[in-house]
């Protein structure tokens, strides 16, 4: 029976009937509903691990141990889970590994636009990727088997098309896979020089292996139509050529895409006239082509930046348009804000409060979007946890700036890897300021839990980390809590503890206002007889607060009654909602 899944779900069912039995991951968008989906599945252990490291590591104890395990991140995410899987490359597998990495062609929520295809080659890792909800789902039962056939993890790559989209899915379970016997190894799972040096050599016999599975594996298609043109493509890039050349084209799909076969890209290439190589990022196709001598055409004609799509395709393939609508209204820009009564709003206020000129050494999460106006606080965004790590440089270097420059981090954020850069500090006593944004929860990504809010996954509940106990654990003595609705008083105590020459740790600590726990005042109102159309109110960056007749309006829809926006008010003209 077919049913519509998201790509995602797709391969949480596949999980499912794959016989996995642990699923170990870090949230981050585009790859977090492959967990979300797994859990609902009580035959699967799922958790969240502080980071994908953690998350790795543990999906490999797993599979050493006998049992299919798994683990999902995005693109970034696999740089951090890299050390465990360059060496599991070398140790292999037990029961099968199977690793889902999500890139973000087009960043639509990301830092950067990395191609993880190059993780594979560089790591010698099969890697498998699905073009729709149904690959998703065989592709990642088949990648257990290849799994346990290799000897080696695999790599199962979807892109944000792929795991967002949604098509049908038959399923079909594998049965009961009961766990393999443990026999201990050392020689093949203890990575110490002597015996990595075999294993080395281990990996190169099996990725010759590969090689020749792959010329003639059944995830590896050829669809011959006109011999004029012919298209190799994987992902998401070949369902887009198909929908914009139809059978004007043959086609190459590379369901594996690491290791690239030889003699059927060969093979192809000699049926056709025009043989075009489409893929979204980095030419590792191309490459791959050009060094078997082919001439193909590919980057030349489209980018290395952004997505692809099938009107870019089918214009510069067949030098052809398809009709569109369009509309000459002109739409007025909506860069993404932070919603009205977000705690972080009232942080960054206070901070500007205290010095428009402040450095704020930025990281990823919610809070991001304090770079953008009319917040404009953010000095530097570089990677989960790098806010500590690159302000303590920073003051080592500029130690005169060090009264008038902070760190900030959300509370997911430091476990996941601001930890090692607060004991750095402490270690190294700089005079850094450090500000958890402690919002109770997992925020960009959807709400998922982490260490620190006191329940599981699932939602049962564990133990949570007290920030205030870790902080002076790790041996900062100065450690306090501020309320960021409270600005004046936020702000009063952060310059305070700017004043003072050592590190600290400012926890800045209010729950996120879209829990579904969290309950909401009565939304504001304004008094347009006292209001003078100052705009002060409209400093604050809320999204609720607009103008309009020259005098100030709150959006009842979007106002929490959180109360930020009264001390800017200097006439009295915001009132309390009842």
């Amino acid at each position: 029976m077919s049913q519509l899944m998201l790509g995602n779900a797709a391969v949480a069912l596949g999980l499912r009937d794959a016989g996995c039995r642990l699923v170990s991951s870090y949230p981050g968008t585009p790859s977090t509903e492959i967990t979300e989906n797994a859990v609902k599945y009580p035959e699967v252990y799922c958790e969240w691990a502080p980071n994908e490291k953690v998350a790795l590591e543990t999906a490999a104890g797993a599979a050493l141990a006998g049992a299919r395990a798994f683990c999902a991140q995005k693109h970034v995410g696999l740089n951090v889970a890299a050390d465990p899987l360059y060496t599991m490359s070398y140790i292999g597998v037990n029961g099968g590994l199977v690793i889902a990495v999500a890139d973000d062609p087009g960043m639509h929520s990301s830092q950067n636009e990395q191609d993880s295809r190059h993780h594979a080659e560089a790591s010698k890792v099969l890697m498998l990727e699905p073009s729709n909800s149904q690959e998703c789902y065989d592709f990642t039962k088949v990648a257990f088997r290849l799994s346990e056939f290799f000897d080696t993890p695999v790599i199962l790559r979807l892109t944000t098309r792929v795991a967002h989209s949604t098509s049908l899915v038959n399923a079909q379970s594998d049965g009961d896979i009961p766990l393999k016997d443990y026999v201990k190894s050392p020689q093949k799972n203890v990575m110490m020089p002597a015996m990595a040096k075999v294993r080395h050599e281990f990996v190169e016999q099996r990725f010759d292996s590969e090689v020749e599975w792959a010329e003639t594996c059944a995830l590896n298609t050829v669809e011959m139509n006109s011999t004029s043109i012919g298209v190799i493509a994987a992902g998401i890039t070949y369902e887009y050529a198909k929908e914009a050349l139809g059978d004007k084209a043959s086609y190459l799909k590379l369901g594996c895409v690491y290791p690239l076969p030889s003699k059927l890209i060969k093979d192809f290439a000699a049926s056709v006239d025009t043989l075009y190589v489409l893929e979204q990022l980095d030419p590792v196709i191309e490459r791959h082509c050009k060094a078997l001598g082919l001439e193909v055409r590919g980057k030349e004609l489209f980018s290395k930046c952004g997505e692809y799509s099938q009107s870019m395709i089918r214009s510069v393939i067949l030098d052809s348009t398809v009709p569109s609508l369009s509309s000459d209204v002109a739409v007025p820009g909506r860069p993404p804000v932070l919603c009205a009564g977000c705690p972080h709003r009232g942080l960054f206020n206070a901070l500007k409060g205290i010095s428009a000129d402040i450095f704020v050494s930025g990281d990823i999460g919610c809070y991001t979007l304090g770079a953008l106006a009319p917040i404009n606080m953010l000095d530097t965004c570089i990677c989960m946890g790098a806010s500590v790590s690159a302000l303590h440089g920073r003051n080592i270097v500029r130690p005169e700036g060090a009264r008038r420059a902070v760190a900030v981090l959300g509370d997911s954020t430091f476990i996941h890897s601001g930890i090692t850069g607060l004991i750095n500090v402490a270690y190294n006593q700089s005079n850094t300021k450090i500000i958890v944004l402690d919002n109770s929860i997992t925020g960009m990504t959807g709400h998922q839990q982490n260490p620190t809010t006191g329940k599981r996954i699932n939602g049962d509940p564990t133990a949570a980390v007290d920030l205030e106990a870790l902080a002076k654990a790790c041996g900062i003595s100065r450690v306090l809590v501020v309320d960021p609705y409270d600005i004046p008083a936020t702000k009063a105590a952060i310059s305070a503890e700017l004043e003072v020459d050592a590190p600290a740790l400012i926890i800045s600590r209010r729950p996120c206002v879209l829990l579904k726990e969290v309950k909401h005042e009565p939304p504001f109102t304004v008094d347009a007889e006292k209001c003078v159309g100052c705009k002060a109110c409209l400093k604050i960056g809320c999204p609720a607060i607009s103008i309009s007749d020259g005098k100030s309006v709150i959006d009842f829809t979007q106002c929490v009654g959180c109360g930020m926006c009264l001390p800017y008010c200097k006439f009295d003209a915001i009132k309390e909602g009842k």
